[in-house]
């Protein structure tokens, strides 16, 4: 009998022990004045539920979010026009992105397909992004690509002195 309490105290401790590792025992009869009063989200770093100015109200107030870019009309109106022999894919005025299919230019024989980034107001070069391929994936030549650009920019050039705010 004495081997089996030697036995029995020894499973106790074992388990105690285990369970004093993990870190069960730790908080075992703390009192609730020891959690913490915010959790945080780790996915949500701005801990949206603790903000004191989300209110029921904040819908109503301007939504000055960073995800949206400016985007130059004029460049956006070019942009359309000059590429408006490729089939529109998708268009994002809020990213300015414009992305086409595959479309043969006037008096042409390639297949091209552009994707568009408008990532500035300012009516500047800068502010333009083109990318071409053709069908076979390839991009296409500087030259080429530089050409589309400054036929975008000039267009655009021409609709603002039309607009007589030059």
């Amino acid at each position: 009998m004495a081997r089996q309490t030697v036995w029995k105290i020894g499973i106790a401790l074992a388990i105690s022990a285990t369970l004093g590792a993990c870190g069960t025992l730790r908080n075992l009869g703390s009192e609730a004045s020891a959690r913490p009063e915010n959790y945080t989200n780790a996915n949500n770093p701005n801990n949206i539920e603790t903000d004191p100015n989300n209110t029921i109200w904040s819908i109503f107030r301007a939504n000055k979010s960073e995800s949206s870019v400016s985007v130059n009309k004029y460049l956006w109106s070019a942009t359309l026009e000059v590429l408006n022999f490729l089939p529109i894919q998708s268009v994002d005025p809020f990213t300015g992105v414009i992305v086409t299919g595959y479309g043969t230019p006037p008096g042409g024989g390639r297949a091209y397909r552009a994707t568009v980034l408008i990532d500035d107001p300012a009516l500047d070069a800068r502010s333009l992004n083109v990318a071409l391929q053709t069908r076979g994936g390839r991009a296409v030549s500087k030259a080429t690509s530089r050409a589309v650009e400054d036929a975008i920019l000039s267009r655009a050039r021409e609709l603002r002195i039309a607009d007589n705010k030059f």
